[in-house]
């Protein structure tokens, strides 16, 4: 990242989807933009997916990140069918990232909040703290979708720093 980089976070949802892009230079990060993309409710499936799959063709479109950074897809034994609603819409938002040919990376919830709290079960209040600390903002994030969304970008500059070859666009595994 010795030119700086854009790093686009998502944090994707069939509802609201949060979107977060950080200027990452050296060690200065710069939060650029962030909001979320919101589907209407009382839709069908594959119209909410349209509407999501276009909100985030324009937002690519408009930012123009370096690369794109996205929660992995997990799911509860209790809850299966939010899995394979949250599947839907990450083939949607991965869709757009592939034609937009942005480099995908992918992170685990845990190690999103281990990154940025050293804690893996890290409560949503104590990661909106650490991403309005590491961004130097005056106030937490909010929606929480968008302070989610910054989260992964974090993490990717992270992990960036640590491994050269993330920052250069090489692929990851977005499975």
């Amino acid at each position: 990242m010795a030119d700086g980089q854009l790093v686009l976070g998502i944090d994707p949802a069939l509802g609201t989807t949060g979107y977060g892009l950080v200027h990452c230079h050296g060690n200065r990060l710069k939060l650029v933009d962030a909001g979320v993309i919101r589907c209407r409710r009382n839709r069908p499936l594959e119209e909410r997916l349209k509407e999501l799959h276009d909100g985030m063709c324009e937002i690519l479109a408009e930012l123009k990140p370096d690369c794109f950074a996205i929660e992995q897809l997990y799911s509860h034994y209790d809850r299966p069918t939010t899995a394979i609603l949250m599947g839907h819409a990450r083939g949607a938002i991965l869709l757009a990232a592939a034609q937009a040919n942005l480099p995908v990376h992918s992170y685990a919830a845990t190690q999103i909040k281990k990154t940025l709290t050293g804690n893996g079960r890290a409560p949503k209040t104590q990661m909106q703290f650490a991403v309005k600390h590491q961004l130097g903002l005056s106030v937490v994030p909010e929606p929480a979708d968008v302070a989610d969304a910054l989260a992964i970008a974090l993490t990717h500059y992270h992990f960036s720093q640590a491994s050269p070859l993330l920052s250069q666009g090489t692929r990851a595994r977005a499975i």
